[in-house]
């Protein structure tokens, strides 16, 4: 019988850890250490997700990551090719992000967690701005709210039941 090595299925998204945290539980035999990870994921054409794993061992956690996030993809409105179509603040928690349209030529003005979910989403013209906490997980998960805010021109005319050109 011929034995027959399964082929990797080829990766959909590319990934990128946010943030790995070291969990202790404090138990009467002493203290139990675990590890947790916050990943995105994205396409690079509009889709992006951020998810969470725990697990003892930090491979293992991102992997749990990398499943969560892949099932809480979101479709971001592009314009351009390059940039999102209108101004928008993000909250989660005590953290908010201000996204705002840049010109083409720009780049990704935004650091740390905001850039690893825009550049994920395929946005290559943004500026950006975090206010409020700097807790890395909210910071990504209220850049992906301002990001799911985006509307297009398209959807706001069929929102009000108009043409494009009468907005």
């Amino acid at each position: 019988m011929e034995t027959r090595r399964r082929q990797p299925r080829p990766k959909l998204y590319d990934e990128e850890v946010i943030n790995i945290g070291r969990v202790t539980k404090v138990t009467k035999g002493g203290r139990d250490l675990r590890f947790s990870a916050t990943v995105v994921v994205g396409d690079r054409k509009g889709k992006v997700g951020i998810g969470s794993g725990k697990a003892k061992e930090v491979p293992a956690a991102i992997k749990k990551a990398v499943a969560a996030a892949t099932k809480n993809i979101t479709n971001v409105a592009i314009v351009n090719g390059n940039t999102i179509p209108h101004e928008a603040v993000g909250r989660r928690g005590a953290s908010k992000v201000l996204l705002r349209p840049a010109s083409k030529g720009t780049g990704v003005k935004a650091g740390g967690p905001v850039r690893a979910v825009i550049e994920l989403a395929g946005i290559k013209d943004i500026l950006s701005k975090s206010l409020g906490s700097s807790t890395k997980i909210n910071i990504a998960y209220a850049t992906l709210d301002a990001l799911k805010q985006q509307k297009t021109a398209e959807e706001v005319a069929k929102l009000r039941g108009k043409k494009v050109e009468e907005l």
